[in-house]
């Protein structure tokens, strides 16, 4: 066995190899990122320009990238269908709020102290359940759709706030995030402070949620993004639920003279998501490679 490793290393296989690239490879390789950087940018970019196009613009074929003629107009003519409202915009920003805001907390706090027994304490059904919440992750929104309605409807949730703030609470995301970052936590960690005397709720939140700081913050984000642009159409009737995205949905949905209030409120509904992934990409990253998911 010596041997063979000795002739390996004389061909050269056991050595480390160094990366050997010049200058015009890092310029190649920075174009060829362009180019499919500029592909999966293009829908935002038209979605932008096309928020600020006059009418006769948005029916252009080919679509033109960049307006010609400026205009602030689809954003006023949404402000005045806005404004015709009987339910004023305060009340769905309200709404949306409280739907993004109680179920990202919420959804965030279930799934870390969920997390926490499954990483790190062994139990009779501990398997078992973790591969449960692994197989709950292969089945799309749409497959769930209809038992979330029977649910929801059986518990007399039907028309509240709790008919999109509950299914977000309950997402078997963040469980398999946080338990994947709480695996690599110390063991003699937690020990030492059980052995200074420290309760379970003391290690648990100055301790274990410091060190997995990451993983919620992408579980902030993740939730944010989806509970912002949800619309609770199948859940929410009555008009003073409502919340943001369904109401500028509804308030611009019309002839073909609404096209231009249409693309704005396309932008307004994308622009916020965008901003907040843009800002928070790196901890996004960090969490997925450190929980193996792709």
């Amino acid at each position: 066995m010596g041997v063979f490793k000795r002739i390996l290393r004389r061909l050269g296989f056991g050595k480390p190899r160094k990366l050997n690239r010049s200058r015009w490879g890092d310029l190649g390789l920075f174009l060829v990122l362009l180019i499919f950087g500029s592909f999966s940018a293009f829908p935002l970019i038209l979605t932008t320009s096309n928020a600020f196009k006059p009418l006769d613009e948005l029916f252009l074929f080919p679509p033109r990238l960049i307006p010609r003629n400026l205009t602030f107009d689809n954003f006023r003519d949404l402000a005045e269908l806005i404004g015709n409202s009987w339910v004023p915009f305060s009340r769905y920003f309200f709404n949306t709020l409280l739907n993004t805001v109680v179920g990202t907390a919420g959804h965030v706090l279930i799934a870390s102290m969920c997390a926490y027994p499954l990483a790190k304490y062994r139990f009779p059904g501990r398997t078992l359940f973790f591969t449960l919440v692994i197989y709950s992750l292969m089945f799309a929104p749409q497959v769930t759709a209809t038992p979330n309605y029977i649910i929801v409807t059986r518990i007399g949730l039907i028309d509240t706030p709790a008919a999109i703030i509950l299914p977000a609470i309950a997402s078997s995301l963040g469980l398999y995030l946080m338990k994947q970052f709480m695996e690599q936590i110390p063991n003699e960690l937690l020990e030492s402070a059980k052995i200074d005397g420290a309760s379970e709720y003391r290690i648990f939140f100055q301790i274990v949620m410091p060190l997995v700081k990451p993983a919620w913050l992408t579980l902030i984000i993740l939730l944010f993004q989806r509970l912002w642009v949800t619309d609770g159409g199948a859940f929410i009737f009555s008009e003073e639920w409502k919340p943001v995205s369904y109401a500028l949905r509804q308030i611009a949905a019309g002839t073909i003279e609404r096209a231009g209030t249409i693309a704005a409120v396309s932008f307004i509904m994308m622009i916020v998501p965008v901003v907040f992934f843009v800002f928070s990409q790196s901890k996004i990253v960090e969490t997925f490679s450190h929980s193996g998911m792709k």
